[in-house]
C-alpha cells in the first residue's frame, strides 16, 4: 500500500488544506484590483467564490478591503478605456496589407455606466475619510491650545543680587 506521504496522493474524501485568511486574502484583493473579477480571484486564492461571498459578508473589514479593491480595479478599467477611445485599436482589414484603427466607443462607455454609481459611492467614502481626519486633527490642536492655555504659567525667578 502506497504511504500518503510519499505517494503525494491524498486520502480518499480528505479535503485540501484551506489557505489562512491572511495568505488567501491578500491574494484575492490583489487579483481583484487587476482584474475586476471574483471568480478569478477566488481562483488565484485558491478559495471558492461562495467562501469569498461569505467572508465578505460576515467581516466587515474585508468588505470593505473588498470595494476599495473593486474601485481600483474599475480605475484601472477607466483608464485602459480612456486609452483605447483615444487611440483606437488595431484590427485586420479584408485584403489589405495594414490594419484598420477601429475605434469601440460605444462598449467603452456601457462598461464605464455599469460601474459609475460604485465608483461614486467609493469616492464619496474616501471623501467622508478625509473630511473625519481633518475633523479629528483640528480637535486634538484645539485640545493642545486649551490645556496650554490651562497650565500655570510659568515662573520665571532670578537669583536676588544683594549688591
Amino acid at each position: 500500500m502506497a504511504n500518503r506521504a510519499t505517494s503525494g496522493r491524498r486520502a480518499f474524501g480528505a479535503a485540501p488544506a484551506k489557505p489562512s485568511f491572511a495568505k488567501w486574502s491578500k491574494a484575492f484583493l490583489s487579483e481583484l484590483a487587476a482584474t475586476s473579477n471574483v471568480t478569478a480571484s477566488a481562483k488565484k486564492a485558491g478559495i471558492s467564490t461562495t467562501h469569498a461571498y461569505d467572508t465578505r459578508r460576515n467581516n466587515a473589514e474585508f468588505n470593505r478591503d473588498w470595494r476599495r479593491s473593486l474601485f481600483e480595479g474599475y480605475e484601472h478599467l477607466e483608464m485602459e478605456l480612456l486609452h483605447r477611445l483615444r487611440t483606437g485599436e488595431l484590427k485586420p482589414a479584408s485584403g489589405a496589407k495594414r490594419g484598420v484603427r477601429a475605434f469601440d466607443n460605444a462598449t467603452a462607455l456601457r462598461l464605464l455606466a455599469a460601474h459609475r454609481e460604485s465608483a461614486a459611492r467609493q469616492r464619496a467614502i474616501r471623501s467622508s475619510e478625509d473630511a473625519e481626519a481633518i475633523v479629528l486633527s483640528i480637535n486634538a490642536k484645539l485640545e493642545r491650545m486649551r490645556q496650554r492655555m490651562l497650565a500655570p504659567p510659568a515662573i520665571d525667578v532670578e537669583p536676588h543680587d544683594p549688591a
